[in-house]
């Protein structure tokens, strides 16, 4: 039996009017909640599951499938528009996406979004669909110390993001890991840097680090400049943008190339999430012609960040579906959406209900082109049209907004003291010029290379030698040597033109 058999026998499920409008409500409603500074498409399917539970499975599970694409780039949005990442996963879609909208261009910066973003979901949920049974072999290959050098890999991307300035970019990564280290040791449970503050003992959430690290100190910019006058409608150029389509010898490589980072990354058990946009915006930056162009406006940036963001959710579910590891954060939540509904995940759930797993994978797709028709012309001119706002309104309806979503995060009043901090932290380095991507490496990255590390080590019984036991950790530190030596061919290549 080929893998198209099972597909045509769920088709017509997926394809009833009660699933078609589930998929098509969950993704407007991703849509809105990834373009809510503070939400996550994770907090919005963890809502969603209780309200699922007299559904019928493949209608629930459209809903989800909706949610998560539409989630992944309604982050844009706000990340383009108001140097707001909605998600985690979109902070690398603010460095070139914010600029562009400064300069008039934020129609088109949106296209490349959504464009991009619906490549890489759509070559996503493709992979998903071909190849989920060899790809949950790969996932076998990787143990905590090949997690440990992925997490490694995506620290050396600090080299190629410090700009012009080291010194700087390294102070900033260290604060990063600084504040990944506070919490409680998840080997050990001692609880380190809390000051017996009961709220510490969690950690930091990266959700509210991410919130004010981004989006307070625009408002209090804003707030600063007092501008009382909006940016003219005909500078934001929504209808002659140009399409991004005609341009496609441009933008291709980057979507290949950025979509594959996307499925490698986010087939990786809790590797997925926001390294992927994170690498693949390294990646396009290492290989352009003009790196120094990226962080200024350049729309590869956007593209390669929004194809890369996309192309992890589908990728994702291949080991939740197969084996019942989760890829991301997300894919666990569904998980416990496919457990409400009586389907335990794992190789049984092939044979014992192909025409939903089967069905889900179709309506990943599907929702993955309908991104294109409501993000595209729906999200695109309405949220468009908030740049036209005067600053003076803007910069407190975004800290409003901002404030409601990182207390819905926890229900924590301490969240709210943690963003205002935080972003006073903010606004000091965009003041002095330091830059905020190496922060966002560090506190992403720092604990999981700490956990992974220990886990080897104690497995090893200590030895060092169990972190290059596997080829794959030896494919993994090639990578990982070749973007630390990405810097120096750069300058090599540049002194001998």
């Amino acid at each position: 039996m080929s893998v198209f058999d099972p597909l045509l026998a769920a088709a017509p499920g997926v394809l009833t009017p009660m699933s078609i409008l589930a998929m098509v409500l969950g993704t407007a409603m991703g849509l809105m909640v990834g373009a809510m500074p503070g939400l996550t498409v994770t907090t919005g399917i963890a809502v969603l599951i209780p309200f699922t539970f007299g559904l019928d499975p493949l209608v629930a599970l459209g809903l989800m499938a909706g949610m998560y694409n539409g989630g992944s780039y309604g982050g844009a949005i706000t990340a383009i528009l108001l140097r707001v990442p909605g998600t985690p996963a979109s902070v690398a879609t603010v460095l070139d996406g914010y600029p562009l909208a400064q300069s008039g261009r934020a129609g088109y910066a949106l296209q490349v979004a959504v464009v991009s973003g619906t490549i890489g979901s759509v070559l996503s949920a493709l992979a998903l669909i071909l190849l989920a049974p060899p790809l949950a072999r790969v996932s076998l290959l990787f143990g905590p110390a090949e997690y440990f050098w992925v997490a490694m890999f995506g620290l050396a991307t600090v080299a190629v993001l410090l700009g012009d300035d080291p010194p700087k970019g390294l102070l900033s990564a260290a604060l990063g890991l600084m504040l990944g280290t506070v919490g409680q040791d998840l080997i050990t449970g001692a609880e380190r840097y809390t000051f017996d503050i009961l709220e510490l003992v969690d950690g930091f959430s990266i959700v509210v680090l991410l919130t004010g690290l981004y989006a307070l100190p625009p408002v209090f910019m804003m707030a600063e400049e007092a501008v009382r006058q909006g940016m003219p409608g005909s500078a934001l150029r929504l209808r002659r943008a140009g399409s991004v389509l005609a341009e496609w010898r441009r933008f291709l490589p980057v979507w290949l190339r950025s979509s594959l980072i996307g499925i490698v990354v986010g087939v990786m058990p809790g590797a997925a999430g926001s390294i992927t946009s994170l690498i693949a915006y390294n990646e396009a930056k290492r290989r352009s012609a003009e790196p120094e162009s990226f962080g200024k406006g350049n729309p590869e940036g956007v593209a390669a960040s929004e194809a890369g963001n996309g192309a992890d959710n589908a990728a994702a579910l291949v080991p939740a579906l197969t084996l019942g590891i989760p890829g991301s954060g997300v894919a666990a939540v569904i998980l416990g959406g496919l457990l409400v509904h009586g389907l335990r995940p794992g190789p049984q759930l092939f044979r014992e209900a192909p025409e939903i797993v089967y069905g889900f994978m179709l309506q990943m797709l599907v929702t993955a082109m309908l991104l294109l028709l409501l993000g595209g012309l729906a999200a695109t001119r309405l949220f468009g049209q908030v740049l036209r706002l005067p600053p003076v309104v803007l910069a407190p309806a975004i800290a409003v907004i901002t404030a409601v979503g990182v207390f819905a995060v926890n229900n924590s009043v301490f969240d709210l003291g943690v963003l205002f901090a935080i972003g006073l932290v903010g606004y000091a380095m965009e003041r002095l010029d330091y830059p905020t991507a190496p922060a966002v490496l560090g506190m992403l990255l720092g604990p999981m290379a700490e956990q992974q590390l220990r886990l080897a080590l104690t497995i090893g019984l200590g030895d060092p030698a169990v972190l290059v036991a596997n080829p794959a950790s030896w494919a993994v530190i090639a990578l990982t040597l070749l973007v630390l030596a990405s810097p120096w061919l750069r300058r090599g290549k540049t002194v001998t033109s």
